[in-house]
Formats: C-alpha cells, sequence, structure tokens
C-alpha cells in the first residue's frame, strides 16, 4: 500500500505525521470519506468542495487547487490497483508548538489513503440494522457545527462507544433540544405513510449520499420533507433508513428495541438502495 503525504508516495510503513502536527495534538483539521467504484470515484468533486468549505469554516487554507487535490486522490487509488476502494484525504493544520494557537503551524500536511472496501454492513442491508438511541448528544452548531468534516470525531465516537454497549450496529444521536440528528456516521431518514422525513442539516453533516437519496426520492415521485422529528416520529417510522459514504443506504429495522414497521427493510427502504446501487455503477469520474 502506497500512501501520500505532503508530495510523496510512500510505503504504510513510512507513512508518519509529526507528533508536534496539530491533526495529531488537537484534532485540528478536516477530512473526508469517498468510494470507489469500478475504477470511478463517485461524486469526486461534492466530495472535494465539502472539505474546502470545512477547512474555510475552520480558517484553514488547503495549499493546493481542488483540482491538484482531486489528481491526488485519483493517483492514490492508482497507484494502490484499487478498483472499489475507500479514499480518505486528509488536511491537517501542519506542524506547530504544543499550543493550541494555529498561527504556529506554518503549513497544512495534506494526507491522502485509499484502501479497498466493499458492503461495510454484509448481510445486514438484506437483513436491516439495529439501532439505538444515545445520552450523548450532538455536537451543537454554535460549538462544533456538525457541518465542519473535522478531525475531531469523538463526539461520534462517544455515540457509537454507547450504542457498542446497547448492542446496536448504530447510535442515533439526539441534539440538545432532544430533536432526531443523525447517526454517528450517517444521515437517518424515516418513512411515514409514503413520505420520506430528515431532520434539516443544521445539526448533522451535509452529506453527500444524503443528497443523492434526496435526488433519488424526487425521480421516484416520493414526496421528502425536511423537518424536526423526535422520539415519536421514529418508533412509530414505517422504515427507517440510514445513509453515509461508507454505510452507503442502509435499513434500520430495530430502535431501541421496537420493532419499525414489518421488522424488515420496507419497499421504499429497498426502491432506495437498488436507484442507488444503480448510480454508482453508471457514475463517477475515471480513475
Amino acid at each position: 500500500m502506497e500512501i501520500y503525504i505532503d508530495g510523496k508516495f510512500v510505503p504504510k510503513e513510512e507513512a508518519k505525521v509529526s507528533v508536534f502536527d496539530h491533526g495529531f495534538l488537537y484534532g485540528d483539521g478536516v477530512f473526508e470519506g469517498i468510494r470507489g467504484y469500478n475504477g470511478r470515484i463517485f461524486r469526486l468533486e461534492e466530495h472535494i468542495d465539502r472539505m474546502y468549505d470545512s477547512a474555510k469554516t475552520i480558517d484553514m487554507t488547503i495549499p493546493i487547487t481542488k483540482a491538484e487535490f482531486a489528481e491526488i486522490i485519483k493517483e492514490t487509488v492508482r497507484r494502490n490497483n484499487l478498483t472499489n476502494a475507500y479514499i480518505r484525504p486528509i488536511v491537517t493544520r501542519g506542524i506547530g508548538t504544543m499550543g493550541l494557537d494555529p498561527r504556529h503551524c506554518e503549513k497544512p500536511t495534506i494526507i491522502c489513503v485509499a484502501i479497498e472496501w466493499g458492503a461495510m454492513y454484509g448481510d445486514l442491508y438484506e437483513k436491516g440494522l439495529t439501532a439505538v438511541t444515545v445520552a450523548v448528544r450532538r455536537n451543537a452548531p454554535d460549538a462544533l457545527p456538525p457541518n465542519v468534516k473535522s478531525m475531531n470525531y469523538l463526539n461520534n465516537i462517544l455515540a457509537k462507544i454507547e450504542a457498542n454497549y446497547k448492542g446496536g450496529d448504530e447510535a442515533i444521536f439526539l441534539d440538545a433540544q432532544g430533536r432526531i440528528s443523525e447517526g454517528s456516521g450517517d444521515n437517518i431518514f424515516i418513512v411515514k405513510n409514503g413520505t420520506i422525513y430528515t431532520p434539516h442539516t443544521l445539526t448533522n453533516l451535509k452529506g453527500i449520499t444524503r443528497n443523492v437519496l434526496l435526488e433519488i426520492a424526487e425521480k421516484l415521485g416520493i414526496k421528502l420533507i425536511e423537518a424536526e422529528l423526535g422520539f415519536f416520529d421514529l418508533y412509530t417510522a414505517d422504515e427507517v433508513i440510514v445513509t453515509g459514504t461508507a454505510a452507503e443506504v442502509a435499513p434500520i429495522v430495530t430502535v431501541d428495541g421496537r420493532s419499525i414497521g414489518s421488522g424488515r427493510p420496507g419497499p421504499i427502504t429497498k426502491q432506495i438502495m437498488a436507484a442507488f446501487k444503480t448510480i454508482t455503477e453508471q457514475e463517477g469520474t475515471p480513475v
């Protein structure tokens, strides 16, 4: 495996960052998760745009153009001979002092990793996942905006730890007001009486796969509403769907021990999963 770090490709054993890098010291940086299907990179431009938006929000300037970054991503996939890949571009604040002040970091560190990747949840796409709501609340938008895909993922990890203890495949976050936010690593949708509902993106990531689901729903003629949702909406849903780059489109069939709908992946979920698979087979930037 070859990994890109600051202008060169090195074997993974030599892929190292300084202990004084603010990404390591403070989680000070941004990243993306991108999928490659059949030798093409899915929604590459959208992912790069989001990464640059995340960097701008934390007042960090990525020192190369978007086109140059896209080429780094493609070359990383090529060098590792990957057909179906998970790609992780990372930009840290760079090497600085032990103090917090980012002005002491001379320049950002740019990294790109690509690995072979298949279906994240295996046969659970057919059976459905179990989910649990967690006590850990999603970061508030006026504290650490969830729309920034930052290297500081401890909020998500704490939710995942709680889900592990409770026996859930996925955690479901609430925000500080008790509204449904998102999963620990994916956006969430509920289906009720043939309509899809999903939270606004103020307290959850503006997901690339989330956007694809919105496009699919429109093409299929399924009504979709962005709304405030709570426990009641979740527990009484006919279907629950989560989406993410790594997770793709996956059905949730149990939440907090309550069976969702029939307890099996529902018809709208199956329609969307099939449509998503078709899109990933047809679209993408050639490597």
